[in-house]
């Protein structure tokens, strides 16, 4: 008899349901974030400071618009040749950096540096901005986040598939133009 009520009930209401379809656009959640405590892993191949930041600063744009970013917490553990551009002996090649270091930490977050890597490559843990601390090593320093709550952010994987806008679409595939 029950499964009759159902039958019954599914008939009578799927005229109200509605279908969409292709055409139908997708919805915005706005829905507030809680803070957040993010550990962003730097390894990049090529030294690319505003690729590398620009990552970090679109986190923070969301989370004043969306979240609660008083309350939140970025991290930065660099181990790669990003370091190069956090040299001050660099500053001739990189002149933009102090002033993007200096914004970051403005905002509150944490540069760490490795000193394994730092070393590595002929650094020395004086030789950087003021705005970095250099730490033993990066990968002690990592799992020391994470094991504060923090989530893992790596960047270097997303910076191997470039970025292509709507229009280097169309233009690649003109049949999309018509379809607009």
């Amino acid at each position: 008899m029950s499964k009759l009520i159902a039958i019954l009930l599914v008939g009578l209401l799927s005229p109200m349901l509605v279908h969409a379809g292709p055409d139908t656009p997708s919805k915005f959640d706005p829905t507030p974030y809680a803070p957040q405590k993010a550990l962003y892993d730097f390894n990049f191949a090529e030294p690319k400071p505003r690729q590398s930041f620009g990552y970090v600063l679109n986190h923070i744009k969301a989370l004043k618009e969306f979240g609660d970013f008083d309350k939140s917490q970025i991290v930065i553990v660099t181990h790669g040749n990003e370091l190069h551009t956090m040299a001050r002996k660099n500053r001739a090649i990189y002149p933009d950096m102090y002033d993007a270091l200096k914004e970051l930490n403005s905002l509150g977050v944490k540069i760490r540096i490795c000193r394994n890597a730092a070393r590595s490559r002929g650094y020395g843990p004086e030789d950087f901005y003021e705005f970095a601390t250099v730490v033993p090593a990066a990968v002690i320093e990592i799992a020391k986040w994470q094991n504060e709550g923090f989530s893992y952010m790596y960047p270097a994987a997303a910076s191997t598939n470039p970025r292509i806008t709507r229009e280097q679409l169309v233009e690649k595939h003109p049949e999309l133009e018509m379809a607009d």
